[in-house]
């Protein structure tokens, strides 16, 4: 096995999970490990409850005999938190180690108000959700939270997020475990945190589209960001800075939250157009006020929407090219017919039929559910990672 040479517990647990082996026999097939080493390395997955024993699979043998019985990934030893912080708005869910939501919970919770008091309110969330979901704490493996911010994945801190005053730099990862363990009495666990955009790209890629190998998710809400997978992976660049397109210079006077003039985000997104809706006289104060005009068929904000969405297809004429993905997915507030219109138009206008000629153009699948479902999915491959299942092994004394 790569890394390893010898095909480790953690290796093994990782072709189970996969489905590339599901017996003994393709276990050792796989490894080149000798039976009796296969099933010494089972057994410490067994008793960790990590694996459980499957329904009689293909016999492995051309000459017959006995249905070998597969091997599953025992998914009810542990459950996942996870959490999707919006500007104005946070969704927080208890999810199974598949990607199963237990119970869910969405309402205000604004980042302005900073990190120590919005931390401190997810705490609660996840207590509460935990009891209506029927899960102790001291079941929970993980937490993933995802950020309306560019994210430095290594150390867990947003970084220099022009819509979250007072998070730079802060330590999101301890406030959150420590938040954790005060409304649960739990012992704090492991924190994984990343932009927002990236993690819907995570989860959506993995539910709808796992075969794609170059996935584009852009979230066009009160600000616009892309979330790039890559062969299955989140492409995030050298410091958490990748797909932060709501900064692209696009020629126009708009003054950005960010502080510079003519970023896309200050004329293409929700935050954009209701604030043009409300020179117009349009009750709008944010993208969402902006979906639900949509949602009602008002014509001025489907007008704008459309108009917002041939800015940012010009946008991404150019990621297209650059990156030549299978998908294209729209996603967030202005995520309708209108701006998928608009972006239709001039991505197809502006891009080589060559980088098009094989896109899929398509909305969210899982909606506000994404974030949390790339949440809790990237807490899980963290923590069941080959290299990681050695420590925990090792910690569980198995």
């Amino acid at each position: 096995m790569t890394g390893r040479g010898q095909g480790s517990a953690g290796d093994l647990l990782e072709l189970v999970r996969s489905g590339r082996a599901i017996t003994r026999g393709a276990l050792q097939q796989a490894t080149g490990l000798s039976r009796a080493t296969v099933g010494q390395r089972l057994d410490r997955l067994f008793r960790a409850g990590w694996l459980r024993e499957g329904a009689g699979g293909p016999v492995d043998s051309p000459l017959g005999g006995r249905p070998s019985i597969t091997l599953e990934f025992d998914d009810s030893h542990a459950v996942v938190l996870a959490a999707d912080l919006d500007t104005r708005h946070a969704r927080a869910a208890v999810l199974s180690l598949t990607g199963e939501l237990l119970a869910e919970h969405g309402g205000t919770l604004v980042v302005e108000d900073g990190p120590d008091a919005v931390l401190g309110e997810l705490g609660r969330w996840f207590a509460e959700l935990l009891e209506k979901a029927g899960h102790r704490a001291d079941e929970v493996c993980g937490i993933g939270l995802a950020m309306p911010g560019p994210v430095d994945s290594e150390s867990g801190r947003v970084v220099q997020p022009p819509m979250m005053p007072g998070w730079d730099g802060y330590d999101i990862r301890g406030r959150l475990a420590r938040s954790f363990t005060e409304h649960t009495g739990a012992p704090a666990v492991p924190v994984l945190v990343d932009n927002d955009a990236n993690l819907m790209a995570y989860g959506e890629q993995r539910t709808s589209y796992p075969d794609c190998s170059a996935f584009v998710l852009v979230k066009v809400s009160t600000g616009i960001g892309a979330g790039v997978v890559v062969d299955g992976s989140v492409y995030r660049g050298i410091d958490g800075g990748a797909g932060d397109i709501g900064h692209i210079r696009v020629g126009a006077d708009a003054l950005c939250r960010c502080g510079s003039y003519g970023c896309l985000a200050a004329v293409a997104s929700g935050g954009a157009v209701a604030r043009r809706l409300a020179e117009a006289g349009v009750r709008a104060a944010s993208g969402s006020d902006v979906r639900d005009l949509l949602t009602a068929g008002h014509p001025e904000a489907a007008a704008l929407a459309r108009e917002a969405g041939r800015q940012v297809g010009d946008v991404l004429a150019t990621v297209v090219t650059l990156l030549n993905p299978g998908v294209l997915m729209i996603a967030g507030d202005l995520a309708g017919t209108p701006f998928l219109t608009g972006v239709r138009e001039l991505l197809y206008q502006r891009a080589l039929p060559r980088s098009t000629a094989h896109l899929e153009v398509v909305t969210s699948r899982l909606g506000e559910r994404a974030g949390l479902v790339g949440a809790g999915a990237l807490v899980v491959e963290h923590l069941y990672a080959p290299e990681r299942v050695e420590e925990r092994l090792a910690a569980l004394g198995v």
